[in-house]
């Protein structure tokens, strides 16, 4: 890590009341980074120490409690903010006996690496809301926003409406209703305007259908099931009981916020051209489509299309996309990759062996060691903790990454709402490719996860790490090879790895999945009727087998991690038929005797000879014997004769 550094940084220890135990030499060795003595109390009564340490810039503080303390500081004295990492409740708060300095060592490196600036659009709201809901609620939360909202409530009883200017008042089913923050299409049906004219109670329309609105908020509090599938990941969809006052009143809070200008996070990148979803109407994969939550991903032909806009960035998508035309870019891939490495490699040079990596999201997985830390047993010295944003975007690739990299397990966090099935079908994959221990901790206490992690059995690691570069299936391939040698690896049926079996007996060399093939994997020869495989490139998205006529392919999930797996080889070959006129190979020859036997003497088209032999000549002289023949359709009779100045003169001496 030394040569990755800045020379100006520098580490800023405090024990934090002596509660823990700081082995500055051993950072400084493993890190290349500068440290500071171990402070006592840097947050109070050495509060001056942060300070000089803040002016003179590249500080790193060691204490993410305080951190905003430390930034208010930075501000106060004009000085740029500090980096923080947290040592005390990730590392130094423990009761195992073993020494926390490895670990400290490599959460100091990993918290250095320069982070990818995320990639945002922004989104603009100006509070055109609708309100969904009954008269008796809706009314009330309406007279209360009308001066922070342009409100429309949409009555769902008979409730007469008040006499106001403040909002309008429509009834009518909401039919489909799509879009996000700043851009919902609403469609209503049987809707009906109230009179703005007349005496006495207020009147409507008449009703009308199909009639089309825009809002950019929508506030339901109809008590009817949510207008989106995963309502709480759309954003300006807010939602609460009607019946339930708290919930009224924190979704009228919400609602009132909603105005402005917002920052929306792009997740993910998506490149069409290497979608495997579908070819000549023919279905493929699905697997994006069957896992998004909030209906981001929709088919669009060949490939997929995502809305980044509703894409709420659970990264399920990109764990399972087989292609890698969707990956999930906050942070990317790669720069995961490089975390893994990090805190592998830092915890080996600080005398640290066979670490565990323990991943977790940054909201319920934080809070859980959090609390460990303070009032449990905190982590074991050999766990190192991972946070990422979606645990769902950490699928088998990562997993082979983190073994590859030294990582003797992987355990990966749950939190209340994660995608349990997407993870659990990605940790079966990556056993089944690295014959290494992972699995989900599903806990909601501190100290189970903390029993959970202490009572793990001991794991050897990897004693070759790698350096985990390139694609997810560049690395997954790498790691795979590193771990388990040259060797095929039967895997589950979802895996997209494997291999394709042609039956040889029914297969025509037609070549249809050649041409339709998303991947490459399957070829032809120019020279040679050949169906050409090159395994490390099959996705096994089905489509050669949903595409074959003669439904002579099948798909074998499995991971080649031999040589062979990158080279082309023949599936199925056949001798070429020899053009009967000029003796060209062309075509199948067992297909073109087939014809031949079929068509010739048995077919009008066929009748004669010389017709059939046709069948048995290539393009070129096919169309040849063709033009030539008695009766040719294409024949246009004898050319007429080229007039010339001499004819045009002769026939006026005639007149």
């Amino acid at each position: 890590m030394s040569n990755g550094q800045l020379p100006s940084k520098q580490l800023i220890l405090c024990d934090c009341l002596g509660s823990q135990s700081i082995d500055k030499e051993t950072i400084e060795a493993a890190t290349g980074l500068p440290c500071s003595p171990v402070h006592n109390a840097l947050c109070t009564r050495q509060i001056d120490i942060a300070m000089a340490a803040i002016k003179d810039d590249g500080a790193v503080i060691a204490c993410q409690q305080e951190s905003a303390r430390f930034t208010d500081l930075a501000y106060e004295i004009d000085a740029k903010t500090p980096d923080f990492v947290d040592l005390r409740d990730r590392a130094g708060w423990s009761d195992d006996a073993a020494s926390k300095s490895p670990k400290m060592a490599a959460l100091v490196a990993a918290a250095l690496l320069p982070n990818p600036d995320p990639k945002v659009r922004d989104v603009t709201s100006e509070g055109i809301c609708l309100i969904i809901g009954p008269g008796d609620v809706v009314f009330d939360v309406a007279h209360r926003l009308s001066d922070m909202l342009s409100l429309t409530v949409l009555l769902t009883d008979d409730t007469d409406p008040p006499v106001t200017a403040s909002f309008d008042v429509i009834k009518g089913r909401l039919g489909k209703v799509t879009g996000t923050l700043g851009r919902f299409d609403l469609r209503i049906d049987a809707l009906q305007e109230v009179n703005p004219g007349g005496r006495g109670a207020v009147t409507f329309t008449d009703p009308q259908d199909n009639a089309a609105s825009q809002c950019d908020i929508i506030l339901d509090l109809s008590g009817q099931p949510p207008l989106f599938s995963a309502y709480e990941k759309r954003d300006g969809y807010v939602r609460a009981d009607p019946k339930h006052a708290p919930a009224v009143a924190e979704a009228m809070l919400e609602a009132s916020q909603l105005t402005g200008t917002f920052e929306k996070p792009l997740y993910v990148r998506f490149e069409a051209a290497l979608c495997a979803h579908s070819r000549a109407e023919k279905p493929a994969c699905s697997n994006c489509l069957d896992v998004c939550p909030t209906g981001a991903i929709t088919s669009a032909g060949d490939h997929v299309t995502i809305d980044p806009m509703i894409c709420a960035g659970c990264g399920a998508c990109a764990s399972l996309c087989p292609s890698g035309a969707v990956s999930y870019d906050a942070p990317p891939p790669d720069h995961v990759f490089r975390r893994l490495h990090t805190l592998a490699d830092v915890y080996r040079k600080a005398g640290g062996i066979n670490p565990r990596l323990l991943v977790h999201d940054d909201t319920h997985g934080h809070e859980m060691m959090l609390l460990a830390a303070r009032f449990g047993r905190g982590l074991p010295a050999d766990v190192i903790p991972l946070d990422v944003s979606a645990l769902a975007s950490f699928g088998h690739a990562e997993m082979l990454a983190a073994f590859g990299a030294g990582f003797a397990s992987v355990e990966i966090l749950l939190a209340p709402k994660s995608d349990v099935t997407t993870l659990q079908r990605e940790v079966e994959l990556a056993v089944a490719i690295a014959d290494r221990p992972a699995r989900l901790l599903d806990v909601t206490d501190p100290d189970q996860l903390t029993d959970a992690l202490y009572t793990s059995a001991p794991i050897t690691a990897h004693p070759e790490p790698i350096l985990p570069m390139g694609t997810r299936r560049q690395v997954t391939r790498t790691a795979a090879k590193s771990l388990r040698g040259e060797q095929v690896i039967a895997l589950p049926d979802t895996a997209p790895y494997g291999a394709v079996i042609v039956d040889t007996d029914a297969c025509t060399l037609c070549l249809s999945c050649v041409s339709l093939c998303p991947s490459g994997a399957l070829a032809d020869n120019d020279d040679l009727p050949q169906l050409r495989f090159q395994e490390d490139a099959c996705l096994q998205c089905g489509l050669c087998a949903n595409i074959c006529p003669e439904k002579a392919i099948t798909l074998e999930p499995r991971l080649n991690l031999n040589s062979s797996a990158l080279t082309q080889v023949v599936l199925n070959e056949e001798e070429p038929f020899a053009c009967v006129e000029c003796g060209s190979l062309f075509g199948v020859k067992s297909t073109i005797e087939k014809i031949t036997e079929k068509l010739a003497g048995n077919h009008a088209m066929f009748a004669n000879p010389d017709a059939a032999r046709m069948i048995q000549m290539c393009d070129n002289c096919r169309i040849q014997a063709q033009y030539h023949s008695e009766n040719n359709p294409f024949a246009a009779g004898e050319r007429p004769k080229v007039r010339t100045t001499d004819d045009y003169l002769s026939k006026r001496k005639d007149h």
